[in-house]
């Protein structure tokens, strides 16, 4: 990757050094981050308190950051009818990867939703629309399901229940370049807050066959765009023949795991298909009816193979403001850490208390656990209104409470914005 606007800074990307990276499942369990268990099904993990803690200050990070470049956020069902389906292309075109309808009666067939877009969609449908609404940019975190064999199916990177954080854009046709470009710039804010870099860029094209749309001008329309802006933002990338989705081209931005192998994490796609077959319209400034471009763009992919990356990058010592515990507190012999712990949480930190065993075996407990701040309370620690504040490293510092609290707080904030 070129160096630049869309680099990540060396701050934002904390590791544990001279650190051999894992496999995510493998940490995964040893945290108690997530389970498989056979009796609910391969490829629907569980996720337990500490990584659903984990997922949730990360999930609340991107709604925010969706907010603050002008996205409204909606709920939609995970399921409806067959016909949405055939209208939105999927089933002429992506039936293999879908779960099979379920009946109700001859007049009620379901089908569990592959993608976000159909619902997207019909939010926009939901009224009329003006020109003076567009670009109109809709997010959500939102479930999605694909059958995918058995086979390839390995915990939270390949999975079958998917919590997608999608956002679709309507815009004028004028509008869609500046469109993708902000949303490659939503990308490399999220992906600078969680620490980490994309190892490569892809320009995913149509290939042969009939899983694609047979369109040219859409194909040769859409393409055109996504490399007008990957130019614009100035990266390198490689193109994929035969990569792209069945309604158009997209750029896919690539991961590596830990044995080396490439998935895609974040996406942004140029769609002329889907709002015509939905009939999506809106009323120009002349009164003449024109129909939007959709954006399709994922800033950071589904929860589950994020926190693939997220566990394998940070080999599960995540940073302050997403760890699952931010703080253990460790109080001395007969001294009572709840006060302290107290007045952590309300600021907001997530805080676990730890009394038994020896102080040496708590502190190791915590940092086997990957927790990024201990507090140790003793008998002098308490008599002169201060904290022992040990970090993630081992450095320690001894202060007042005040300033520990602030400490804490700002070490755990969750980042606004990172310059770039």
């Amino acid at each position: 990757m070129r160096s630049g606007a869309f680099s990540c800074p060396e701050a934002c990307a904390p590791r544990l050094e001279e650190t051999t990276v894992q496999d995510h499942r493998k940490l995964g369990r040893e945290l108690e981050l997530f389970h498989s268990d056979p009796l609910v099904g391969a490829g629907l993990p569980l996720w337990l308190p500490k990584g659903a803690a984990a997922r949730r200050a990360v999930e609340d990070y991107l709604l925010d950051l969706e907010r603050r470049h002008g996205y409204q956020h909606v709920y939609s069902p995970p399921l409806a009818k067959e016909e949405m389906y055939l209208r939105s292309g999927h089933l002429p075109h992506y039936a293999d990867d879908m779960f099979p309808p379920m009946a109700l009666s001859d007049s009620d067939r379901f089908v569990l939703r592959p993608s976000l877009c159909p619902h997207h969609a019909a939010v926009f449908a939901a009224r009329g629309r003006s020109y003076r609404e567009l670009p109109l940019r809709i997010g959500e975190i939102g479930g999605q399901y694909r059958a995918e064999r058995s086979g390839v199916l390995g915990g939270l990177s390949r999975v079958r229940a998917i919590s997608l954080n999608d956002g679709h854009v309507f815009c004028a046709e004028d509008q869609v370049e500046a469109e993708v470009i902000a949303a490659l710039e939503v990308m490399r804010e999220a992906h600078a807050a969680l620490g980490f870099e994309p190892a490569s860029w892809r320009l995913s094209l149509r290939g042969d066959g009939p899983k694609y749309v047979d369109d040219p001008d859409l194909w040769e329309r859409g393409t055109a765009v996504l490399r007008r802006a990957l130019e614009a933002v100035g990266v390198d990338y490689v193109d994929g023949p035969g990569e792209a989705a069945f309604y158009g081209p997209k750029i896919d931005i690539q991961l590596l795991d830990h044995a080396g192998r490439e998935s895609t994490l974040a996406t942004v796609q140029v769609d002329y298909y889907m709002p015509a077959r939905f009939e999506l319209s809106y009323v120009d400034a002349d009164g003449a009816r024109k129909r939007p471009v959709m954006v399709h763009r994922s800033a950071a992919g589904s929860m589950e193979r994020l926190f693939a990356q997220l566990i394998e990058v940070h080999d599960g010592a995540f940073p302050a403001w997403y760890a699952p515990v931010q703080l253990e507190v460790l109080p001395i012999g007969d001294v009572d850490g709840r006060g302290f712990a107290g007045r952590c949480r309300a600021l907001g930190l997530r805080v676990e208390e730890s009394y038994a065993g020896s102080l040496a075996a708590r502190i190791r407990a915590a940092s086997v656990g990957r927790v990024p701040f201990v507090a140790v309370i003793g008998a002098s620690e308490a008599a002169a209104g201060t904290v022992s504040l040990r970090s993630r490293g081992g450095a320690v510092e001894v202060l007042p409470v005040a300033d520990a609290l602030a400490r804490l707080e700002s070490e755990c904030a969750v980042p606004k914005r990172i310059a770039g």
